[in-house]
């Protein structure tokens, strides 16, 4: 599976801490292992799937699409709760 990250999804993950980065990158592998995982989302939204994990005792958003035909992930943006869909909605 080819996974590809967005510029915005690059340049959060540069501002993480080595403990956030761990946390992440299990996510990410739970992704590789089962794209299916995250919650579909509708409207403005739709392709888009979100998953919804721990990192450094906090929840965080992680926003991905899948292709299934080209089997690739595409991980678009990452971030806490408050303002995630407004800012996804911007980069979409």
């Amino acid at each position: 599976m080819k996974v590809l990250q967005s510029r915005q999804f690059a340049k959060a993950v540069k501002k993480l801490h080595s403990s956030q980065k761990s946390d992440l990158d299990e996510a990410v592998h739970l992704l590789i292992g089962d794209p299916m995982i995250g919650d579909s989302k509708a409207g403005d939204l739709a392709g888009v799937r979100v998953y919804k994990f721990k990192m450094a005792q906090q929840f965080n958003l992680l926003a991905y699409s899948y292709e299934n035909e080209f089997l690739t992930l595409t991980l678009l943006t990452i971030g806490s709760h408050e303002n995630f869909y407004r800012d996804l909605k911007q980069l979409l």
